[in-house]
């Protein structure tokens, strides 16, 4: 009977030592899931920052055309008549409304 207590109390101690350890990583989790959180939403905040980045690096370059670089005068010409019928399809869609 002896050998039985000595099974039990041993069997006790393990449980509540993995008790302690699931508790432990239980909380490891759910800061390990804040911490992707936090960097999904700044990965998201640098992805926009980089469109933005992207968006205004095309407009120096279009205004940097425009100021006369010869070697680029062809294709800022084309940009602008892109950029002209864009405008003309917009307001012929806001005429016909």
């Amino acid at each position: 009977m002896s050998d039985l207590k000595k099974l039990v109390a041993l069997l006790e101690e393990k449980a509540i030592v993995l008790q302690s350890k699931f508790n432990s990583l239980r909380e490891e989790n759910g800061k390990l899931r804040q911490t992707i959180e936090e960097l999904r939403s700044e990965k998201q905040s640098l992805e926009s920052t980089i469109t933005t980045l992207k968006e205004k690096n095309e407009t120096l370059a279009i205004a940097n055309r425009i100021l006369g670089s010869k070697d680029n005068k062809r294709e800022t010409k084309l940009k602008l008549n892109t950029l002209i019928r864009e405008i003309d399809a917009c307001i012929t869609q806001l005429t016909k409304q």
